[in-house]
């Protein structure tokens, strides 16, 4: 059961908000029983939509809100906001002479430097004017060099509260290795300025490099006021909704956990790009039960299609991501996100060229075939037109308007001089390599051959290209798991509590500090130690991660590698080095170890305090007794080669063992699959769909 869960609750709820629709999983604790739904997401006030879902579901199992237990769910409130560029009213705060630290930012350039003479610089997330120094000097190691100028910390905060800017970041040179001027200069805001919201490094992003700090930390402020009313609004609506008790309610975090209510308000950048985290982690953990350790996942939305890798169970975490055009270090699951979702708008360049995205009709008015004023045609009212998905969604409960999806496809056909159908085929074949090349970068980037991974589909469109994927990637597999609608939700029921806490610490090898090592470790413990222990979890339960990021001498970017438990002394340090050099071959084809020259630099101590979760138990598959029994009928359908007789299956019906072959749709209630000619779908025992080749073909 999850901590604090009221008396006799037992239904765990997971509830993933898209672009289009909320999914939402309920487990019942005491039987093992899992019921799935979706409703329409309400862009105007998400929480609509989330209630909405919590009370399809608890209707569907005939109870009510006090049998709920914990509530899990990922939001995109902070990243949508990031994304659309909605980060206005900001101030910053930061260390005298650094005042353009921003403007400065990195040297690199999108598109490599032969974009430099046509690159414009673009806007700074707080314009100049907008930045506030204040004396005061810490060096490297955390000595004061100057004292903090409280005079013009003063000056600053009256200069933004006598402007009205009420959210503000604080990132002082070299704070991350003592937090005492930024915790000065906080209190002096609480004093003079008491209705702004604050965020300081120290507390979001205590490592180096100050520029990527300050983005991540004015982020962090930026978001913060959304995320805490929206959170605090859904948790006061659940209480009423569970009759007035308090139910645990967790928010996923990108990193691959969550964390309660009461403490993401405090860290609302970790919340950033959770929903494809979740994501990520139900594929693992139904590939993990299918006996598939190398997996690709894509996961198909309304608005975009999120790609990463896992390997052995555990997807890739990265600390080098962005968030729309602001870079951030905070950990979180690899992620390359295309604009290829069912709502991607296809249209056509002043050149005469197609393109699809990464525009989306979104939830409202969303694709034409719904009805609610779309006019231009999507990767939705494409897949319609040619037959590959049925003229309904949800069982029936959103009915599609094929003449309307028709009549728009035609329309873009005739301003490209082709027929509807090629035009529908070209929408489809250039989304298909927009998730084809996301997934190379994802997997190649990485030193990894796509081909020696099987590819995981699920969102609501993610299995719609399955097929066509596979002869893109030349994999040998895809993997469909039961209820792929609804597995970034049931993903949000899998995962543990997550905290993570990091300090900078540089030096070479020889030159290790160990007692100071040790020394910072266990304060990074116990922060972790402590955090979980308000997340109400007994001592026996935690456990504690420890990574290093770690390069050679002179490199510019480091590598993570965990330090296994011990004493930090000079054994445990070589075991790391060791590591290091491995993982390092790994990705980059080459390592250093044998020559003397080439010294390994620590940079990065990292705690990860863990709160486990129970996860529930996937359900076995009952045996087939022959696909025929699971046929509803057939449908002209058009896969690539021409229109052809569709046989269609409703998936609910199929069993373990029983074969579907192409050309076919197999269809549920929250996703379709469409199953080429000369595919073949084999159900495992864990109620998956097996998808493989039955004739070899070039891409």
């Amino acid at each position: 059961m999850s901590p604090g869960a009221p008396e006799g609750a037992h239904v765990r709820i997971g509830i993933d908000t898209g672009g289009t629709f909320t999914d939402v999983v309920a487990v019942d604790e005491r039987s093992g029983r899992v019921v799935t739904t979706k409703t329409p997401s309400t862009p105007a006030d998400p929480a609509e939509g989330f209630l909405a879902g919590i009370d399809k579901v608890l209707v569907a199992m005939g109870l009510d809100g006090t049998a709920v237990s914990a509530v899990s769910h990922g939001t995109t409130v902070a990243t949508n906001k990031l994304l659309e560029g909605k980060v206005e009213n900001l101030g910053f705060i930061t260390t005298e002479g650094y005042r353009h630290v921003l403007e400065i930012a990195r040297q690199s350039v999108p598109d490599g430097y032969g974009n430099s003479y046509f690159w414009v610089k673009p806007p700074r997330i707080v314009p100049a004017d907008r930045v506030r120094t204040v004396g005061g000097r810490l060096a490297v190691d955390g000595s004061e060099v100057r004292p903090f100028d409280e005079a013009e910390a003063v000056a600053a905060a009256r200069f933004f509260r006598d402007l009205g800017i009420s959210t503000i970041g604080v990132c002082f040179l070299h704070s991350y290795a003592d937090p005492g001027h930024e915790l000065a200069m906080r209190e002096v805001l609480t004093r003079e300025h008491p209705d702004a919201t604050v965020s300081i490094s120290s507390e979001v992003l205590r490592e180096y490099r100050e520029y990527e700090r300050s983005v991540t930390t004015l982020v962090d402020a930026a978001v913060k006021p959304n995320i805490r009313r929206y959170v605090q609004n859904i948790a006061a609506r659940l209480a009423d909704y569970a009759g007035g008790a308090s139910v645990p309610f967790y928010v996923m975090k990108s990193n691959g956990g969550v964390l309660s209510a009461a403490e993401v308000v405090h860290q609302p950048i970790t919340t950033v790009l959770s929903g494809p985290a979740a994501g990520a982690l139900g594929a693992a953990v139904v590939a993990r039960a299918a006996g598939v350790d190398r997996v690709l996942t894509c996961d198909g939305g309304g608005t975009s299609t999120d790609v990463t890798v896992v390997v052995n169970g555990r997807p890739a975490l990265t600390t080098e991501g962005t968030v729309g055009a602001y870079p951030s270090k905070i950990p979180m699951i690899d992620v390359v996100t295309v604009g290829a979702g069912g709502g991607s708008i296809a249209w056509v360049t002043p050149e005469g060229t197609l393109k699809v995205g990464p525009q989306s009709a979104g939830a409202d008015p969303g694709p034409v075939c719904y009805g609610h004023g779309g006019s231009e045609p999507t990767i939705t009212d494409a897949h319609l037109v040619l037959g590959r998905i049925p003229p309904h969604l949800l069982g029936g409960e959103v009915p599609l308007d094929a003449e309307a999806a028709r009549a728009s496809v035609a329309a873009l056909a005739d301003r490209l001089g082709i027929e509807a159908s090629a035009c529908a085929n070209g929408i489809l074949e250039i989304s298909a390599w927009n998730q084809a090349n996301a997934l190379r970068q994802i997997s190649v980037k990485r030193g990894l051959d796509v081909r020696d991974f099987t590819l995981v589909t699920f969102g609501g469109s993610g299995s719609l290209l399955a097929c066509r994927l596979a002869d893109v990637l030349g994999l040998d597999g895809v993997l469909v798991p039961p209820d792929p609608g609804n597995l970034s939700a049931y993903g949000l029921l899998t995962v543990d509590v997550r905290n993570d806490y990091v300090r900078t610490l540089v030096a070479r090898q020889s030159r290790l500090d160990h007692p100071r090592m040790a020394g910072v470790v266990a304060e990074l413990t116990a922060q972790a130690d402590a955090a979980l222990e308000r997340e109400g979890f007994a001592a026996a339960d935690r456990r504690f991660e420890r990574t290093a990021d770690v390069r050679y001498y002179g490199q510019a970017f480091e590598v993570r590698v965990p330090v296994p438990d011990g004493p930090m002394d000079a054994l445990l340090t070589d075991l790391v080095a060791q590591a290091f050099h491995d993982e390092h071959r790994t990705l980059y084809g080459y390592d250093l170890r044998s020559d003397p020259r080439q010294e390994v630099e620590w940079v990065n101590l990292r705690v990860t305090g863990v709160g486990p979760i129970r996860t529930p138990q996937l359900p076995p598959a009952t045996s087939g007794t022959g696909a025929q029994a699971a046929r509803t009928g057939t449908r002209r359908a058009d896969f690539g080669d021409g229109w052809c007789e569709a046989a269609l299956y409703d998936r609910a019906l199929l069993g373990a063992g029983d074969e579907v072959d192409g050309p076919a749709v197999v269809e549920e209630f929250g996703s379709t699959v469409p199953v080429h000619p000369g595919f073949r779908v084999v159900v495992d025992g864990h109620r998956n769909l097996r998808i493989t080749r039955t004739d070899r073909r070039p891409s």
